[in-house]
């Protein structure tokens, strides 16, 4: 680790060292541990945001909750590993295999999702252990690249959590197998408040979560997103965690920021070198929002399964690039390999494409 950052607060969840000057107006020692533990980010001004708890995570806190409570009484909340691998304490109870968990969302007011209730009944048997989406948990009305139609929408690392926090319990328990049915009551009310509906999930939420973690600015971000990315000479804008994931491996002497769907101001502040690096849905609906016009797909991910999908792509950055010379896209799959690389199209020449 480099000298410089050895005394700077690190941020578990994202890796960021924080400046020295943003920590030392923070005087709450409180607060400056709920930042190291990952249960807040620091701002530029010393203050702190809360961060909430994924779907995926409150899933599996109702899950753990209803396994326990078969042996033992008194519950109020449980320990998880959230899926960025940082064990937190959520709030949930449970009685008689009977576990409830109500998801909560930090200092992020917008959340359609928040206060929603996760009800998980366990019941043990002797076949195995098993563990079944029910009502409120939407579905994939079509398949898509990675789901089949019917299939629930459950990304993998929130199943993992899921699983994990299940298996704790059985151990904690000395329990050999059980049935865990989970539901969302208010699921198919809240589904269609979101996005589901235009992306192919019906009946119900996805429960969500690269992390484990809600970050307090999803659709407000924090002023000191906007000055880390003003103060970098050199800086890599990504829209999710896979993409802060590996942009930090393929662009190590950059500053990598998470932006979400703020790329065009992200740019507008940027100095020196900027990389727009990430999954091709975000960037490429930003780059050109008419980019799925003319084709049978409702959604970007829908389109990559198409094995001409990079040429239609290609055509849309070539655009983009010829107006914005300052600005390198790379699109990278889930895997972390690089599918499209504008710098490509400048060294030979390709922006005609």
């Amino acid at each position: 680790m480099p000298k410089e950052t050895e005394k700077r607060i690190r941020d578990p969840v994202s890796d960021f060292f924080y400046p020295e000057e943003w920590s030392g107006k923070c005087s709450s020692t409180e607060d400056l541990r709920l930042v190291t533990d990952g249960l807040a980010v620091l701002t530029s001004d010393g203050n702190i945001l809360m961060r909430g708890f994924t779907t995926g995570s409150t899933a599996a806190a109702a899950c753990k909750a209803a396994v326990l409570s078969l042996k033992k009484s008194g519950i109020d909340f449980v320990n998880i590993r959230t899926a960025s691998g940082i064990r937190v304490d959520v709030k949930a109870s449970g009685k008689s295999g009977t576990g409830r968990s109500a998801k909560y969302s930090g200092d992020y007011k917008d959340d359609i999702t928040s206060g929603i209730l996760f009800i998980a009944k366990a019941t043990e048997n002797r076949e195995g252990t098993e563990f079944i989406a029910g009502e409120g948990i939407g579905r994939f009305s079509r398949d898509t690249p990675r789901y089949q139609k019917g299939t629930p929408a459950i990304s993998n690392s929130s199943m993992k959590t899921i699983l994990d926090a299940i298996n704790e319990a059985l151990y904690e328990t000395d329990i050999p197998n059980v049935t865990v049915n989970l539901s969302i009551p208010k699921g198919e009310e809240t589904g269609r408040k979101t996005l589901n509906p235009k992306v192919g999930v019906e009946g119900g939420i996805s429960v969500l979560g690269s992390t484990g973690f809600v970050e307090p600015w999803d659709d407000h971000l924090s002023e000191s997103v906007f000055d880390r990315i003003m103060c970098a000479d050199g800086v890599v804008i990504t829209t999710g965690r896979i993409g802060l994931r590996f942009s930090r491996m393929l662009f190590p002497d950059y500053e990598t920021v998470l932006v979400g769907k703020y790329m065009e101001r992200a740019i507008s502040v940027a100095k020196g070198d900027i990389i727009l690096c990430g999954l091709p849905a975000l960037i490429l609906k930003f780059i050109d929002p008419d980019i799925l016009s003319g084709t049978p797909y409702l959604t970007v991910e829908e389109m990559t399964s198409d094995p001409e999908w990079k040429i239609r792509a290609e055509k849309s950055i070539s655009r983009y690039i010829k107006g914005h010379n300052e600005v390198r896209v790379v699109i990278i799959n889930r895997n972390g390999d690089i599918e499209i690389d504008s710098e490509r199209f400048k060294t030979k020449g390709e922006t005609g494409l």
